[in-house]
């Protein structure tokens, strides 16, 4: 027998063989509550593939009726929802959710995003949808305001390629084949000690999102490697959720290990760089070149 969703196969080799129904139980929640796509794409198998087997369920949604398109909409949960995650969300909704920390708003947070829902709730009469994935939970209040003033067919469209999105990313993360969805992004950083000309091994390296209304949050911390470079990506494997950052390097306490001359206290201690992710799919560069006295960076890719 063959895993159903929340253990999908490992293999799409295992998809490709098992029966009819066993792949639409597997596959039935890549789209929310939506077995009906599965069904259409496993008619289409064996797939070479997962980009096949993506396309083949996308293009389920694409050819689907307006009322059944609207259905898949509908059956997404509101974002932020108290009432929706008491009664319980999917478990890839709940783990989508929690990924941004829709599960531990601040009251402000809270109050804005029950705004923005109701908002938008009684304009176009069914929920906001976004891979959250892809954003902080600045950007998604930011998404929220881009896309109250659309009409109906654009909003409608708009929820559909998110929705897709969503799919791709349970689908990547869930299914191991020949191929990879393009899906995800990379942070990364490097620390050259330009004072000795040498990279900076074992500097200190935080990392946190901002948030305007809530509580900012730790997304890693860490310490440079011989190369300079950290052993894994500050964020890998997923979208770089777009928002503003802090990455700050604990320098002062480099220099100062290595015996280099410092000023009591030193000139430069902790370098903080605020910038921003637009690209969620995106490989971000952020190096630091530093000196006891000084430093620089650039966008690197």
């Amino acid at each position: 027998m063959i895993a159903v969703s929340g253990a999908l196969p490992k293999a799409l080799a295992e998809l490709n063989a098992c029966s009819h129904d066993e792949f639409v139980a597997a596959l039935a929640n890549i789209f929310e509550h939506s077995p009906w796509i599965a069904e259409q794409a496993a008619r289409s198998r064996p797939f070479a593939g997962i980009a096949e087997l993506f396309a083949a369920m996308k293009a389920a949604v694409d050819r689907a009726p307006a009322e059944l398109r609207m259905a898949l909409i509908n059956a997404h949960p509101d974002l932020a929802s108290k009432t929706q995650r008491a009664a319980g969300l999917t478990a890839e909704s709940n783990a989508e959710q929690n990924s941004v920390g829709l599960d531990r708003l601040s009251d402000a947070e809270y109050e804005a995003f029950e705004r923005v829902n109701t908002a938008y709730r009684s304009k176009f009469n069914f929920p906001y949808i976004v891979c959250v994935r892809r954003h902080s939970k600045d950007s998604i209040l930011r998404d929220f305001a881009r896309r109250l003033p659309n009409d109906l067919a654009t909003e409608t469209q708009t929820s559909i390629d998110e929705i897709c999105r969503i799919a791709a990313l349970r689908l990547d993360q869930s299914v191991i084949g020949g191929d990879r969805l393009a899906v995800s992004g990379r942070l990364s950083t490097h620390v050259l000690d330009t004072n000795s000309g040498k990279p900076a091994a074992g500097v200190a390296i935080e990392l946190v999102e901002l948030a305007e209304l809530g509580v900012s949050r730790v997304v890693a911390r860490t310490t440079t490697n011989a190369d300079g470079r950290t052993d894994a990506p500050l964020i890998g494997g997923r979208p770089v959720p777009i928002g503003r950052y802090e990455l700050t390097f604990g320098v002062g306490e480099y220099f100062a290990a290595r015996g280099v001359p410092l000023a009591d206290p030193p000139f430069l201690d902790r370098i903080t760089l605020r910038f921003a992710v637009s690209e969620p799919e995106g490989h971000l560069h952020v190096p630091l070149l530093v000196t006891p006295w000084s430093y620089a960076t650039y966008r690197g890719s």
